[in-house]
């Protein structure tokens, strides 16, 4: 998989890509990640990016012109990108969905914003899609950049060593995640779940389950109310036990 990342710091990406499971993805060719200084693909010899917005108002817009050029010339040397992805607090959230969608793609450029975002012309006529990581705002995209690139990685074969642990994955069901605890058993008087320590792996899996369900009631019961959750037979009851014990709390 190819991804190409554009933006104004492009330093702010060296420690990122060369730790962890994307350095490993790297280093074994599973991803090919060119990062690109927006300020190459400038004509002036201030290498300007932004400009103030027309109108008035705060702060800069970053210009249309460095972005178009960027992503011809990732076009001359990459082909075709299978998406363009403009880093937006304006987009779509990103999600486990999103993340799985974009990890079977090709080719993507993101392009990172900042200041007070792009020129609307990067957005109608550039990018395919935009993409935002909460509701909140960062200093710029290099970090949402990073999150995604991340979140679409660990999704390739063969990135993250135990694929068992992405199937499992907080949202890969639509649900959080169980409690998850190691040695030692006690701990400060705290104490592992005995279900944990019976080697009794149906029950073990039946505690997770009720455990996840749980958690997902409690923090997030929009993924139940939705349909996003990937729910089992024998989870209608297992809702009626939780939502019981919640009540008795």
């Amino acid at each position: 998989m190819r991804i190409d990342i554009v933006t104004i710091f492009p330093a702010m990406f060296g420690a990122p890509l060369a730790e962890g499971v994307v350095a490993r993805a790297i280093a074994r060719g599973t991803i090919d990640v060119r990062v690109r200084d927006l300020r190459d693909f400038t004509t002036d010899r201030h290498r300007t990016v932004d400009d103030v917005p027309f109108g008035g108002g705060p702060g800069m817009v970053l210009k249309p012109e460095p972005m178009f050029a960027a992503v011809d010339r990732i076009r001359e040397e990459r082909g075709e990108p299978s998406a363009i992805v403009l880093t937006s607090p304006d987009g779509e959230r990103l999600t486990h969905d999103v993340a799985r969608r974009l990890s079977g793609l090709e080719q993507i450029v993101v392009l990172c914003g900042r200041y007070e975002g792009v020129d609307e012309r990067v957005r109608a006529h550039l990018a395919t899609e935009e993409i935002s990581i909460g509701d909140y705002v960062v200093s710029g995209g290099e970090l949402p950049a990073l999150v995604i690139l991340d979140a679409v990685a660990r999704m390739l074969p063969g990135v993250v060593g135990d694929e068992a642990s992405v199937s499992g994955d907080s949202f890969a069901r639509g649900l959080l995640d169980f409690p998850q605890f190691t040695r030692p058993a006690e701990f400060r008087g705290y104490t592992v779940p005995p279900v944990l320590l019976s080697g009794h792996h149906r029950e073990i899996e039946r505690w997770r389950r009720r455990e996840a369900l749980a958690r997902t009631l409690a923090r997030r019961p929009d993924l139940l109310k939705e349909g996003r959750a990937a729910l089992d037979p024998e989870d209608a009851a297992l809702i009626d036990e939780v939502s019981g014990r919640k009540r008795n709390e």
